[in-house]
This record gives structure tokens, C-alpha cells and sequence, in this order.
């Protein structure tokens, strides 16, 4: 590995404020932890005096002893016009114990004197004063110099007399901020190239996403000298987001030889990324780089037969190295190298001439054409192989089924009864629910649980429909996509017909199926 690029992870601060991001205390200190163990060098934990969960995670986490990770408090400079040690915001920001304090200073002239209303000279009075005063307290500072780019393109001597300033009052990193992520990597690399050059000690780089460069800015400092990138995991944060630091991680370490965290961590970023997603309460991004569960996904037919014979001919890296794995779909596109990989991956054992596999290509497609989708659904792909391969019978037959809907009162009750047969033995049960899916779903399982006991576990997770051909109106085919999971693993399986009930029972009784079979 080559130089070593500090990781400033801001989830808890920056990324708290995207819409819809609301954690509790015990949710920062959770993901605090999460990232101290994956090794992260800075773990800011909000701004002290702003709201009272910040304080609460401060108190905490002063408690507590941190492996990798060093705490960091964010506040902004002294107030215009109000003596540094008599300023509120520095008690605060002393209150909380952190070793690391993070102050965010103007560096853009018209923020200055049209936002702010200061003097110029000021601004850097305010800069310089409140380093120093925290320097003196013993902390390590970090200035985060606001709007750094838009300041230095309108105004470059100002810009760099507000970054000098820092430095000459001791801040230990000054970190140059896209704060309105407007700027082109070009611009960044310029301007952090720039910086370096009149600067001793390390530069940083904050950027944000609203033109979608907020890695590649990111990138671009990093390749012109900075040596701290500050991010949120999953690039959570205002408008548009943050630089997103799951992409930023492996990329600095696997594509640059930069030591960014410690290599047996990076097998650990999908994890990282779904767990922060999941206390965040937030679905996980499919299509996300890196960790996202189409990251490494195979469709076409060539594609698929060339990562067969060299997997890197189709893949930038390979998949373990950040904790996912690669997918093989099959669908109309599919050829038979698909078909092969997909029963291997599913424990079934196929050649390329087999007339199976010819068959299962020809149903797969024929039934993509009728509205089936089996890249979601590998339960009922599992089943379609087995049935064709004649190495599984159904474990049931849903002979009747009937569902209603009916009002009691106010309220609307929807019932559903259910007819199975398990070898020479018959189940008929009756449930009710809070839709007629739901209530389907509860009959079908107090029948099967009277032969299968497992399936007690068994629990609808996600339920999807999409109308196919909308054209035809109320006539319209529709496709129920649904996700089941024992605890252990998940599973998708489909159906489709004109009546929603009736593919919502397919993909149900597929689900059922699947969880029984062995491979």
C-alpha cells in the first residue's frame, strides 16, 4: 500500500440531515461502533448544543473506549462581534470531551459579507481566534473551510487567505469543501492541487452530490494531494447527498493502492452498507456501486458464457473482495451458459447438451413472454428446474380456494378458505386478514403447518404487483412478485394472471414450496 488517506466519516452529523434520516442516540452510537470496528479514523458524532440526542451520544461515547476511531465534535467558528472564551458555542463544544473538534469557517467573500455581514479581516479574525482558543484546550482541530470552491473561483487571494489563516493559528488539517456540489472534478483538483502547494499542513476534501460527481470530486483531490476524505456511508445527506464513502473506500484501496482502512475491513462493506441502511430504516440501493445486489449481476447470454471461462473479463474486481457476490440471471436473454450456472448455484448438476437444459431455456423464455420475470424470483426458478429435471413433485395441491370481503359495521373484513391436499390427506382452514393477500396467506399457512411444522418460521417480507399490459384496462395481466424469508435467507417467487388473487396465490404457494424443497 501507498500513503495513507484518513477516512472522516460525518453519518451522524451530515448525513442525519438528509430527508427522511431521523436516528435516535442509541442509533448513532450503534453505527459508531459499526464504523469504529470496520476502522474509520474519524467518526463525527453531531454538533453539540443543537439538539439534546447530540449531547446524549457525546456523553455516551466519552464512556467508551474506541478501537480505531477518534470522536469528533462539529461546531462553527466564534460569533461576529463576540470574544472567543465568551462565546456559547466553545463551551459546548468543550462540554462534549471529544479529542477531535471540527470547526466549519467562511472561505467564500460573499458569504462573508452578504450572508454573515462581517468584515473580511474579521471573518479571518474569527477563523483564527477560535482555532487557537481549542488548540489551547488541547484538542486536534480540523477546519472544514466552507463553500472552499465557489470562494475560490470568485475570489482566489481571499480564498487562500482564509485557508492560511487556519493553518497559522494550528489547525491540523484544513479540508476544502464543495459545499454546494456544483463544481467539476477539474475545478476540485485545481483548486486542492493549489492549496497544497501554499499549504504545510495535510488538506481534506468535503464534497457533496447535486451533479452526481461527489466521489469523482472526491477522487480528484485525492489524486491532487488531499490526504482526508469526509463522506457519509451510503452517501446519505442534504438535497442530493454526500460523497458517498462506500464507493470512495474501495476505490482508494483497490483501484489507487492507497491505505484508506485495514484490509481485512474491506471484505465487511456490504455489510457495513446494509447495516447503516437498516438503522437508518431506509431500502437497500439495488443498483448501488460496489455493495448493491446487482453490483455483480450477469443477464446476457455472452456476458455470462465469457465470466464462465474468466471471470474479470465482465468484472472490475472480484465480488468477495467487498463482501458481495456475483448473480446469475436468467430471463429471455438467457442463454444456456446461464441456465448451467443458475441450476449449479441452486445445487442442480446440468451439461450444456443436456435436453434439459434445452428445456429449460425454451419454458423460461415462453414464459418470460407471458409476463414471468425470474430475476427476482430464483424460488420459482428452483422449482421450474426441479420439475423439469423431475427431481421434485409438489409437496402439496391447493385444490379450492375462495376469498371475500365483507363489512362489519365501519369495518371492512376480508376472508379467505382453503382447500389443500397433502398425499391421501385433506386440509380445509379458514383466516382472516387485513386484505385478501394477507388473509389467503394466513389460510394457506394453518393448513401446511399441520403437515410441514417448519414452515411456522416462514414470513412474507415484500409484496409486489405490476400491471403488464396496461393497455388492456381492468383486463390487464398482472405480475405478483413476492419475497419470503425463514430468518436465515430470503427468496423471491412469482405468479402472474388477469386475476391479481390468483397470481398472488401462485407466487404463495411457490413460496411454500420452495421453503420445503432440499437440494
Amino acid at each position: 500500500m501507498k500513503s495513507l488517506v484518513e477516512i472522516y466519516d460525518t453519518t451522524l452529523r451530515d448525513g442525519a440531515q438528509a430527508e427522511g434520516i431521523n436516528f435516535s442516540a442509541q442509533d448513532k452510537l450503534r453505527i459508531a461502533e459499526k464504523l469504529d470496528a470496520f476502522g474509520v479514523h474519524y467518526i463525527e458524532g453531531g454538533w453539540p448544543g443543537s439538539n439534546p440526542k447530540d449531547m446524549e451520544f457525546f456523553q455516551q461515547a466519552a464512556r467508551r473506549k474506541w478501537k480505531h476511531a477518534r470522536i469528533a465534535a462539529f461546531s462553527m467558528t466564534r460569533r461576529k462581534g463576540v470574544a472567543v472564551e465568551n462565546d456559547e458555542l466553545m463551551r459546548l463544544i468543550l462540554e462534549a470531551k471529544t479529542p477531535v473538534v471540527t470547526i466549519v469557517g467562511k472561505t467564500w467573500l460573499l458569504h462573508v459579507t452578504e450572508v454573515l455581514r462581517a468584515k473580511p479581516e474579521e471573518n479571518l479574525g474569527m477563523i483564527g481566534d477560535t482555532i487557537r482558543y481549542l488548540k489551547d484546550h488541547g484538542k486536534k482541530v480540523i477546519y472544514d473551510a466552507e463553500h472552499s470552491f465557489d470562494g475560490f473561483a470568485d475570489e482566489p487571494e481571499y480564498a487562500l487567505a482564509t485557508w492560511q489563516a487556519a493553518e497559522k493559528a494550528g489547525a491540523d488539517c484544513i479540508v476544502l469543501c464543495d459545499t454546494n456540489g456544483g463544481r467539476l472534478p477539474r475545478e476540485i483538483a485545481a483548486a486542492t492541487a493549489l492549496a497544497k502547494s501554499k499549504l504545510n499542513c495535510p488538506v481534506g476534501i468535503h464534497t457533496h452530490n447535486d451533479c452526481g460527481f461527489g466521489v469523482a470530486n472526491a477522487i480528484a483531490a485525492v489524486e491532487a494531494g488531499a490526504m482526508q476524505v469526509q463522506g457519509t456511508i451510503n452517501g446519505f445527506g442534504e438535497r442530493t447527498g454526500n460523497c458517498n464513502l462506500i464507493s470512495v473506500i474501495p476505490t482508494l484501496q483497490l483501484k489507487m493502492g492507497l491505505n484508506a482502512v485495514p484490509k481485512s475491513s474491506l471484505p465487511k462493506l456490504k455489510e457495513l452498507s446494509e447495516f447503516v441502511n437498516e438503522v437508518a430504516n431506509v431500502r437497500h440501493d439495488v443498483r448501488a456501486p460496489w455493495v448493491g445486489q446487482t453490483a455483480f449481476a450477469h443477464k446476457g447470454g455472452m456476458h455470462v458464457h465469457a465470466i464462465e471461462r474468466v471471470a474479470r473479463s465482465y468484472e472490475h474486481v472480484n465480488p468477495e473482495s467487498v463482501g458481495n457476490f456475483r448473480r446469475v440471471l436468467v430471463s429471455d436473454m438467457s442463454g444456456r451458459t446461464n441456465i448451467l450456472l443458475k441450476a449449479r448455484e441452486l445445487g442442480y448438476q446440468l451439461s450444456t447438451d443436456a435436453p434439459e437444459t434445452r428445456a429449460i431455456t425454451d419454458q423460461v423464455k415462453e414464459l418470460e413472454a407471458r409476463g414471468y420475470e425470474y430475476e427476482a424470483a430464483e424460488g420459482s426458478l428452483a422449482l421450474l428446474i426441479g420439475r423439469t429435471m423431475k427431481h421434485c413433485e409438489p409437496s402439496f395441491t391447493v385444490e379450492t380456494y375462495h376469498v371475500s370481503m365483507r363489512r362489519d359495521k365501519k369495518e371492512s373484513i376480508c376472508e379467505a378458505t382453503v382447500r389443500i391436499r397433502v398425499g391421501d390427506e385433506i386440509a380445509h382452514t379458514v383466516a382472516e386478514g387485513d386484505g385478501p393477500v394477507n388473509a389467503l396467506d394466513g389460510a394457506l399457512r394453518r393448513a401446511l403447518v399441520k403437515f410441514f411444522p417448519s414452515l411456522k418460521g416462514i414470513e412474507l417480507t415484500d409484496y409486489k404487483v405490476r400491471i403488464i399490459n396496461g393497455a388492456t384496462g381492468t383486463a390487464a395481466k398482472t405480475r405478483v412478485l413476492i419475497t419470503s424469508s425463514n430468518g436465515k435467507r430470503e427468496w423471491g417467487t412469482v405468479g402472474v394472471s388477469e386475476n391479481i388473487i390468483e397470481a398472488s396465490l401462485e407466487a404463495l404457494v411457490d413460496s411454500m414450496e420452495y421453503a420445503l424443497l432440499k437440494k
